[in-house]
This record gives structure tokens, C-alpha cells and sequence, in this order.
């Protein structure tokens, strides 16, 4: 059997790979497992991110899931992280948020969220994909009163909205900063919520049109805002990608200050607060090496996971970690959210500056970054699963890591998400890394195919 789940639920084209009818399907299949042994009527909730084909697979997936006697209550267009918390707010049994991410808006996807907020476990997904691919159950399908009624909720995105306000210790009053919406999911949220906390708020690329969503915004293309930030003087900025569960910044100089960093500057914060528990942090595997070097130099444990905020959150439920995240800017604050939160961790980021009354730049120098580069090539889905049993693969790679010793690394991976094989290598010569990874990437090309991703 096949598996729809990547890293972060179903992606695929909107309308070729992922068509309405595979959405009703993956509705259905989700009310029969996420309401297994409810004892009232099951209740969902639906939200969905900007690109025009989220209005076509919002409504396959709620009519999948009303065909099966479940409630819906529509949010509308939210940030992936309001569908977690609001699962819990409104008392469903299940959330769902229709979005590609980072993805271009030709794709879209499906991510579920179980009653308590978190990303279904991999037993579930498994059940799921059994139905829908397998159609190992017999699904039943009532009629009459027994058919789920639809409803919308008018105050989610307020909600939303008050939960991470109540999150922040400072308010952002006097602080000049630019918000990047990435014509996705923040479009909705960000002016208010940014306002409301008292911050002179430069708001870009908020103005979506269906194809505009991460279309050279936001924090796949962080060049921009970088620019706006150092022409006008601000503070700061914060960039988030599609349905806003990444934030990426950048200082008052225009440097970019990714996940690792902003991990570091909050960890270190918390660890004098008190507030980090055992004094853990959760990574990855791609992890910047100068980041175990921060947690070495300031008496942190590091810990990383695989690739996927959904892996980070599991060792930090497992061993009762309370942060964590990944360099791509999923960042989980478990004391108020239980997924990735992008608006959140710059609120966190934004009242921690001011807090301290120190530039970004300063705080940002407690971690050295090492040079890293990535080399994205396309590949088949076939190419993709090939990769695991190639020899000459697996013999190049070694070969790199050889190369570089004690004094860097090189994680190659398939792509949870797209339909890309990602080879990054990092050490201390940029000109060296960048020699390895290319390396590497050939051999992959000469084996499967593809090509290098501009």
C-alpha cells in the first residue's frame, strides 16, 4: 500500500494529484477514525489557507466528513496553528486545515489534527490510508436527520487572535517592524494581532488573489523584506510562509535570522526565566552545527529528531521537553501551542527585544551559524524511493562525509512534502561544502534523474 501522508499530511497538485474526489474520500475515512467511540455527534472543524483551490477541497473534505453524520464548523481562511488550538476551544473531535504550506499555490494539501490539537500519529494516518487506498472498512453512510450539518464560525480568527496576544509578556509598543503575510493565512490575522500588541507594523504582501500565495514573499523568499527592513530604518522583520506556522526574521542590518537562531535567543531566555523544562532543545537532523555548539557553550541538552515539526513534538511529549523546533522556522512553544506557530513565535521573539532592550542583531550573536548549503533536485516519485537502495548513492555520500571529517557533515533526504530529494552539506569552507554537496547531487542526477532545483 501506498501512502498519502508526507511529513505534514496530504500534498499534492491541486486538481490532478489531490482531486476533490481523493479529498471527500480522505474525509470520510477521517470521521470514521477520529470519531471512533465519540458518544455524541462527531464535530469538526475546517480551515484552509488563500490559494483558490482550498475553497474546492474545503468543501470535498466537509462534505466527506457531513456524509458520514459528522458537524462541521468552517473557520474560513486561518493559520494552520488556529485549526490545532481551536480543535480544543470549540470542543471538536478533529481539525482539519486545507494548505500546501510553503508549497507554490498550485498545490494544496490536507493536514488533520486530532481532538487534542496534535498531528495524527502515524498508527492513525496508517487507518486512514487503509480506508481511502484499501477500502479495508465498509463505511456507512446515514440519511435523513443522521447526515452532518455545517456551520461557520464567525469569531475564529478573534479567537485566535486573543490566545497568542495572551501568550506575549511585553507589549511591542514602539517597536517599528514589517510583518511579511506571504499572501497566505497571516493576511488574516497579522494587522490585527500586531496592532492590537501596540507595534508600528509595516504589513507586505498581505493582499492575496488565489496564485499569489508565497509568489516572492514571505519566508521562502526572506530577500525582500530584508531589503524593506534596512530602507526604512525598522527594527526588525518577520516573515512567514503560507498558512503562517514558519517564522523566519531579519535584524535591523537585513541578515537573516532562521530557525536555529531564533531558537537559540528564546532558549537561552527561557533557560534564565526558568521556564525550560530540563533544559532541553529539540532539533533535527538539519540542524545547524553551530547550534549543539550553542547548547555545548550554555550548558543546554540538544536533542534531534527527523526532519518534521510533527517529529519534534513527539520527543518533546515523550520526555516532557517544552521547546523546540527546526531551521525552516517551525518553532513549538508546548506552554501555549501544541504544533508550529508562526505569528506566536514572533510575538515571542518580538517581546523578548524588547524586553531586553537590546537589537536582534546583538541578541542573534550568542550563535555562531556554520556555512551551510542545500542543493534542491527534482526527482520522480520513483526516483525517490530508489534513493534508499542505490549503492553508488550510498557509497558517494560516505565519500563526502569522509571529506569533511569531524569539522562538518552532509544529510541527504528525501522531501516529506515535495517531490525533491534535498542534499545539504556544512562545515567550516563554504567553498569546500558547496564542492561536496554538488558531488553528492550529481551522483543522484546520474542515478534517478531530475534535475537541480534554481
Amino acid at each position: 500500500m501506498g501512502r498519502l501522508f508526507g511529513t505534514d499530511g496530504v500534498r499534492g497538485i491541486a486538481n490532478t494529484e489531490l482531486t476533490c474526489e481523493r479529498a471527500l474520500e480522505i474525509g470520510r475515512a477521517a470521521a470514521e477514525v477520529l470519531a471512533d467511540g465519540c458518544r455524541r455527534r462527531p464535530l469538526f472543524v475546517v480551515g484552509s489557507d488563500t490559494r483558490t483551490s482550498s475553497d474546492m477541497l474545503s468543501c470535498a473534505v466537509t462534505a466527506g466528513i457531513c456524509s458520514m453524520g459528522a458537524d462541521v464548523i468552517s473557520l474560513g481562511v486561518v493559520p494552520t496553528p488556529a485549526v490545532a488550538y481551536l480543535v480544543g476551544k470549540y470542543k471538536a473531535d478533529a481539525g482539519i486545515m486545507i494548505s500546501a504550506s510553503h508549497n507554490p499555490s498550485e498545490f494544496n494539501g490536507i493536514k488533520i489534527f486530532s481532538g487534542d490539537g496534535y498531528k495524527l500519529p502515524d498508527a492513525l494516518e496508517e487507518r486512514i490510508e487503509a480506508i481511502v487506498l484499501d477500502h479495508e472498512s465498509k463505511l456507512e453512510s446515514p440519511i435523513g436527520a443522521g447526515v452532518g450539518k455545517l456551520t461557520h464560525a464567525t469569531g475564529a480568527t478573534r479567537d485566535y487572535i486573543n490566545h497568542v496576544k495572551s501568550s506575549v509578556l511585553y507589549s511591542l509598543d514602539g517597536m517599528n517592524i514589517a510583518i511579511d503575510c506571504s499572501n497566505g493565512s497571516a493576511s488574516a490575522t497579522a494587522r490585527e494581532l500586531f496592532a492590537a500588541l501596540g507595534a508600528n507594523a509595516h504589513i507586505m504582501n498581505a493582499e492575496p488573489n488565489g496564485s499569489n500565495i508565497n509568489e516572492n514573499c514571505g519566508s521562502t523568499h526572506i530577500e525582500n523584506l530584508a531589503k524593506y527592513v534596512v530602507d526604512n530604518g525598522l527594527d526588525c522583520g518577520v516573515a512567514f510562509d503560507g498558512d503562517a506556522d514558519r517564522c523566519l526574521a531579519v535584524d535591523e542590518n537585513g541578515k537573516v535570522i532562521d530557525g536555529d537562531m531564533i531558537m537559540a535567543i528564546c532558549a537561552l531566555d527561557l533557560k534564565e526565566r526558568g521556564r525550560l523544562n530540563h533544559n532541553a532543545v529539540v532539533g533535527t537532523i538539519m540542524t545547524n552545527f553551530g547550534f549543539g555548539k550553542f547548547c555545548e557553550e550554555n550548558d543546554l541538552k540538544y536533542v534531534a529528531t527527523k526532519v518534521g515539526d510533527r517529529f519534534v513534538l513527539e520527543e518533546m511529549l515523550l520526555e516532557d521537553y517544552s521547546f523546540g523546533g527546526e531551521q525552516s522556522g517551525h518553532v513549538i512553544f508546548r506552554d501555549f501551542a501544541t504544533t508550529g506557530d508562526g505569528q506566536l513565535t514572533a510575538c515571542q521573539l518580538l517581546s523578548l527585544i524588547r524586553r531586553k532592550g537590546k537589537k536582534l542583531s546583538e541578541l542573534a550573536s550568542v550563535m555562531t551559524r556554520y556555512p551551510q548549503t542545500i542543493v534542491n533536485l527534482t526527482v520522480s516519485a520513483e526516483g525517490k524511493l530508489l534513493f534508499y537502495t542505490d549503492k553508488e548513492i550510498k557509497d558517494t555520500i560516505e565519500e563526502a562525509k569522509n571529506i569533511l571529517g569531524k569539522t562538518g557533515r552532509v544529510v541527504v533526504r528525501p522531501s516529506g512534502t515535495e517531490p525533491l530529494i534535498r542534499v545539504m552539506a556544512e562545515g567550516e569552507d563554504m567553498k569546500q561544502i558547496e564542492s561536496v554537496a554538488n558531488m553528492v547531487a550529481n551522483v543522484i542526477i546520474k542515478r534517478l534523474g531530475g534535475k537541480k532545483k534554481s
